[in-house]
């Protein structure tokens, strides 16, 4: 799948505008998360982990100024390493999503986090993709994936969605003058129409079965101790004292 073109449009108001939006919703969902490894997969141009407070981020992917060059589908992160996954359109412009979301889930520690942004294939951005001049140009080349289909991707990999928003309402216009003029449609479209947004982020857990957290047995020792208290009670009083 292309990615071809995206250096150039975001620079381009329709690029900013959505971009904008992304880089709002991206600082509220990982602002309050903690670890000590956090990731970003691919759009190397915007640092999208810069509000995070983890120690060690990094961006990973197949061009540009990258931390960790690869191919996103073969992460070279050792199982279990990883807090905080970002992944901004990295689906639906890669011919394997699927083993995208295999490896993550792989690379993320129990209850680590993964957030995603993608273009809503129900939105105006969605049928824009079958206009012909509209077809071979970034943003509509991609293979866009709907909210419900990524949802059972990632229940099936036990990755448990927490939060998702819609935005981007406005009709997707080259002009930055046609797209300020649209934009009373993002009020109205997250009370009215909040499914048919330009663009989604989800925020998802991974979840590990069975896994039971155990904790020091503080309670126990506590407990133990007033329990012998009448016994120390009752030999001081046998002996006198």
């Amino acid at each position: 799948m292309s990615i071809r073109g995206i250096e150039d449009w975001l620079d381009t108001p329709q690029g900013q505008y959505v971009m904008a939006w992304e880089q709002q919703k991206i600082d509220a969902v990982i602002e309050d998360l903690f670890g000590y490894n956090a990731l970003q997969l691919g759009l190397p141009q915007l640092r999208l982990l810069a509000r995070n407070r983890i120690p060690l981020r990094q961006i990973a992917g197949s061009s540009g100024a990258v931390d960790v060059a690869c191919d996103l589908s073969e992460l070279p992160f050792a199982s279990g390493s990883i807090d905080l996954v970002v992944m901004p359109h990295a689906l639906e412009f890669h011919d394997d999503p699927h083993q995208i979301l295999r490896d993550v889930e792989r690379i993320l520690i129990p209850g680590g986090r993964l957030v995603i942004t993608g273009f809503n294939p129900v939105s105006l951005w969605g049928l824009c993709r079958k206009l012909p001049n509209h077809a071979r140009v970034f943003p509509f080349n991609g293979n866009y994936l709907s909210v419900p289909r990524l949802k059972d991707w990632l229940k099936l990999l036990n990755l448990e969605v927490e939060r998702g928003s819609f935005g981007c309402y406005a009709p997707p216009w080259r002009q930055a003058k046609r797209l300020k003029r649209w934009h009373f449609m993002e009020a109205a479209g997250d009370r009215w129409w909040s499914f048919a947004g330009g663009v989604y982020l989800l925020r998802a857990v991974k979840r590990v079965l069975g896994m039971r957290l155990i904790l020091p047995a503080w309670n126990a020792t506590k407990s133990g101790a007033k329990a012998l208290r009448p016994l120390i009670h009752k030999r001081s009083e046998k002996h006198g004292r």
